[in-house]
């Protein structure tokens, strides 16, 4: 059972998140980069934004959280164009399917890796 519950969603949109007393998770940024350590699909967003979402269910694994103990996403696209965060934001709601955490969707100038268009990061609680 998860410790998250989702307040007030509006028109697909979760406006806030409460947390059951447990632990907090608190993830690093999740970049679209492989095993090896280079960047997916370069120019693509959507599947980087996927290749993220793969990188931040590992992380939160790492720690003993799922994607439905995500309360708060927050996605960065480093597009000029705000369709780009549109697509983004559609891959990362996808792999949450019907868990609906609060989140921002952020357009940003540079990011981290070569040729990186994406990154998500997260807050996950667990319960104690």
């Amino acid at each position: 059972m998860s410790s998250v519950q989702i307040n007030g969603p509006l028109d697909g949109h979760t406006r806030s998140a409460a947390v059951a007393p447990g632990s907090l998770v608190f993830t690093a940024g999740a970049a679209p980069i492989d095993e090896q350590g280079a960047t997916v699909a370069p120019g693509n967003v959507s599947e980087q934004a996927r290749q993220c979402m793969v990188n931040l269910e590992a992380a939160l694994a790492e720690a003993g959280a799922s994607l439905s103990d995500v309360a708060k996403v927050t996605v960065f696209v480093a597009e000029h164009l705000q369709a780009d965060l549109v697509v983004a934001w559609d891959a990362v709601t996808a792999a949450f399917g019907d868990h609906k955490p609060a989140g921002s969707l952020l357009g940003v100038s540079v990011l981290a890796y070569d040729d990186q268009l994406v990154e998500i990061e997260a807050v996950a609680a667990i319960p104690g």
